[in-house]
Parts: structure tokens; sequence; C-alpha cells
């Protein structure tokens, strides 16, 4: 099957990211949220992402403006109909994630793929509520989605060959380097990457470093481009809880268990980069 028309679901960082690497690729995109407003913000986004790209001298202007021309946005699932490949990017909530295919599900024609961009959930769960679950595959981006190369593909159980073939190359078609990926709580990444945040949590927790410490060391030590607390502002707060809920109950084992300090401050509502607080303030 020709992949020539994308739909997107969720119109935030995730969504609008997805949306411009497949219009830059020459892909048709249809982006869908919940109210116009957040559309409206999300094609504001992708096209000030856009814009920076041609100051870097990375797009011409003109291919800024041809990838821009090939995204709408809607509120209106009908408008995914005619889509090859939809890709769920709403919030890691296992409940909204189901409405949503449950919902393309019966929309979509029969031979048309579903991906789901969850970093944490069983795509074998999630896929059961589908009259068609052979359609549906995980495809993991990572934020941001324009710079970052890196796709998860994950099949679940009912993942059909045919959909996992269509999945790979689609990767290859908007620049990305797939991994295949078994299914399993976190995948590949966050299965190791969020429990070495949940632990620079528990160390500032204990007071043995400060925030700027912790993320000090960790760049200096071990050569990330980026500290540990730091990471966990820009991913979210509510999401570092919610895959590390995940984990502690699709492992049973208490070793990734949540950082108080963790779920104090999601209570607080200083959940990183998108509320202005987390481990530090942004301006």
């Amino acid at each position: 099957m020709q992949i020539e028309h994308i739909g997107v679901i969720g119109a935030g960082t995730m969504g609008n990211g997805i949306a411009q690497v497949c219009a830059t690729a020459g892909l048709r995109v249809t982006m869908v949220d919940i109210s116009d407003a957040a559309v409206q913000r999300g094609l504001a986004t992708l096209a000030g992402s856009l814009d920076r790209l041609v100051k870097k001298e990375k797009l011409t202007q003109a291919e800024r403006d041809a990838a821009v021309a090939r995204v709408s946005g809607s509120t209106r699932y009908e408008d995914l109909a005619g889509a090859q490949l939809v890709i769920e990017a709403a919030t890691e909530n296992l409940e909204l994630k189901l409405r949503i295919l449950t919902q393309l599900d019966g929309l979509l024609a029969p031979e048309a793929v579903i991906g789901t961009n969850t970093s944490s959930i069983s795509i074998t769960q999630l896929a059961a509520v589908l009259k068609h679950p052979s359609r549906l595959i995980g495809l993991h981006f990572f934020n941001p989605v324009p710079l970052m190369a890196l796709l998860e593909v994950i099949r679940g159980m009912q993942t059909a060959d045919a959909t996992y073939e269509l999945a790979m190359a689609f990767a290859r078609l908007v620049g990305k380097t797939p991994i295949t990926v078994k299914n399993n709580p976190g995948f590949v990444v966050n299965r190791i990457l969020i429990p070495m945040v949940n632990e620079a949590i528990l160390v500032l927790q204990e007071g043995v470093a400060s925030a700027a410490d912790i993320d000090e060391g960790m760049k200096l030590g071990c050569n990330h481009p980026i500290g540990p607390l730091a990471l966990a502002d820009l991913i979210g707060l509510d999401t570092v809880l919610a895959i590390m809920n995940v984990f502690h109950e699709g492992f049973g084992d208490p070793k990734y268990r949540a950082a108080p300090l963790l779920k104090e401050m999601v209570a607080a509502g200083r959940l990183g980069r998108k509320s202005g607080q987390g481990f530090f303030v942004y301006g």
C-alpha cells in the first residue's frame, strides 16, 4: 500500500512534531485535536519550527511553504477516513488511548494501519479493543521529533506482517532509523532511561546533591547531552510518573516504584517546561 495521507491524533508536542516530519517528507497530513484552539496552536508550533530550519539553512523557504501547505488541522475524526496510516499521539493515558483507537477502528478502511505513539503501554492490550487488531503497531517517536533519528517499532501479539512492513517503510520515508522492539513495558529506551531519571530524583530527594550538580555530574561524567532532571522537565513529570506506574504494575517489581518527590511535584502541578516549573524554573 502506497503511503500518501497520514492522520495524526493530537496537536501537542509529539503530534505536531510527527506532522512536521511527515509533511517535510512530502506526505499529506491531517492533524486532529479536541478543540480548534489546540489545533491552531499545533499548526503555529509546526510553522515556527520550520521557520527555524529555514533560518539555519536546513530548509529552503519554498520547501517550508510546501510542507506547511501539506498539513491541515481539524477537530473531526471523519477527516481521517482516507488516510493509509493514522498515528495516535495523545496523552499517555490508557483509557483515552482505548477510546481513540475504538473510534478510529470504526472509521478507517480495514486495510489502513493505526500507529500508537505510546511510550510505555502494551501494544497487545491496546490492539485487543479493535475489530481489526492486526492493523495496530507501536510507533514510538522521541522528543523533539524533527531532530531525533530513532523510531521504536513495536509489534503486539496480533500485529500482522503487512502492518509491520508498512511501518518500517514509513519510518524510512520520514527519515527515521527504526529498531524493532518486542512488546513489553517501556520497550527499550524508556525501560532503561526512565528508571535512571527516577533514580536521579531519589538522589535529589535524599539531599545527596543539588539538581544543578546532579545534572552537571551526569553531563560531564557520562557525556550525556542533557542532565536527567532537565530531561524529566522536558518530558513532563506527569509523563515520567505515568511511565513509572506502568512499569511498577507491569513488572510487579518494587524497583520500579516512583520516587515520592516525583509524585509530590506532579500533585503540586510542577510538571516541568510545560508548566514553567519543575526541577528548574523556565521563563
